[in-house]
């Protein structure tokens, strides 16, 4: 296969980038997802998939799903998720001198401080209308004149608890200033950055790599099949989860609900070689640049495992195995924590600075994933002589370490 079949090997273009960007950019914190789903990915969609095609909502979460076989239960499915949801800060309380006291959820505190931000406030007179407020920035200890020495000789952290949303606001009454505008605890609040690219060639940061990627990686699979022709024998369902961050709530849902074959969770990795500070810990190697990620251990089956390795070294797309132990982290653990049976894995890319503003990816590592993912679907279609993979396919592929052949040094 020669370069200009091999897209990752090429700078991401310009079109895809934005789609990339737009997916980004939704505000769409945990919990309230439509912003990404309804407000980005529908219209996204819309526009490429045919209309035998169906885009899936649910009652309880503002997740998705396309559906490119509604109504053939009977076909082998395959469930590629990532996930819709932000995370965010909230509202804590109010002080008497107009701060606005916030928790850091899933962020460290340490790498908030001084960042803008957007706070989406429910109208207290109009439930279920949001205002957003701009220009604020999250504080804790206002100057460093402030500090105690052991945070000024960096021995001492902030604690969550130090962290406040400063709005700039002067003059008296304060707090009734804030209140006046309706914002409430249990508001959300996320920073604002949207990615640009970066310095070094095919790189590119901001804020909430984590997971619009997976989002945008299932909606580029969708693209790819309409593109590229339809699946004779697979149903994928392209799913857009929400509540990941706080326990992969959404993605149990959908897996209970359509109950698939195979499950692929898309999420961000880490790029543990760059990882400052972790050298001794021996992790696994993986780097920014050397392409898609592949859950090994945990809950992966390595029978699917199997079929993408494959298929990734059939058409040159460079993967990394990436070590799990308990928990994938990610929504390839929807099968099992909602009690169906499915193949399960994960696929990644390595990125850097997670849960930050400055997010750092690879388009190139992105790509991979798009089409790895893309050429495993097109593997299980093919199998048994074009017929398609079935469910039997996958209960006798399950390896037999008792017949496992014995491997010398060879020297």
């Amino acid at each position: 296969m020669n370069q200009s079949a091999k897209p990752w090997l090429n700078p991401m273009g310009k079109d895809q980038f934005q789609r990339m960007c737009d997916i980004l950019a939704a505000p769409s914190p945990i919990g309230l997802e439509g912003a990404m789903t309804q407000g980005v990915l529908k219209p996204m969609l819309q526009e490429v998939i045919p209309s035998s095609w169906k885009l899936h909502t649910y009652r309880g979460n503002a997740g998705m799903m396309v559906d490119t076989a509604p109504g053939n239960d009977d076909a082998f499915s395959v469930m590629v998720i990532g996930h819709a949801d932000k995370i965010r800060m909230q509202v804590r309380s109010i002080g008497d001198d107009g701060k606005i006291w916030i928790n850091s959820e899933s962020f460290l505190p340490i790498t908030l401080i001084g960042h803008e931000t957007q706070l989406f406030s429910e109208d207290p007179e109009n439930p279920g209308s949001y205002r957003i407020i701009e220009g604020g920035t999250v504080e804790a200890i206002g100057a460093i004149h402030f500090a105690e020495p052991p945070m000024r000789d960096g021995s001492k952290g902030l604690k969550p608890t130090q962290l406040f949303l400063e709005l700039q606001l002067h003059g008296k009454e304060r707090k009734k200033q804030v209140e006046d505008l309706g914002i409430r605890p249990g508001d959300s609040i996320i920073l604002k950055r949207t990615i640009r690219r970066g310095f070094a060639p095919d790189t590119f940061y901001g804020a909430y790599l984590d997971n619009g990627l997976g989002c945008f990686v299932v909606e580029e699979v969708a693209r790819l099949i309409s593109a590229e022709g339809p699946l004779k024998n697979i149903r994928y369902l392209g799913a857009f989860a929400a509540y990941e961050e706080i326990g992969r709530f959404g993605s149990r849902v959908l897996a209970q609900e359509h109950r698939p074959d195979v499950i692929i969770g898309v999420d961000v990795n880490h790029d543990l070689d760059a990882a400052p500070g972790v050298s001794d810990k021996h992790f696994d190697p993986l780097k920014m640049a050397e392409g898609m990620t592949l859950t090994v251990g945990s809950i992966a089956n390595a029978g699917v495992n199997a079929i993408v390795q494959n298929a990734c070294r059939t058409h040159g797309i460079p993967v990394q195995m990436s070590v799990c132990g308990r928990d994938t982290g990610t929504d390839a653990m929807a099968a099992v924590l909602s009690g169906i049976d499915s193949a399960a894995t994960s696929v990644g890319f390595p990125i850097r600075n997670m849960h930050t503003i400055s997010e750092t990816g690879h388009t190139g590592d992105v790509l991979t994933a798009i089409h790895g993912i893309y050429q495993t679907l097109r593997a299980f279609d093919g199998m048994n002589e074009g017929a398609g993979i079935i469910a039997d396919d996958l209960r006798s592929a399950h390896p037999r370490l008792d017949k496992a052949k014995s491997l010398a040094h060879g020297g």
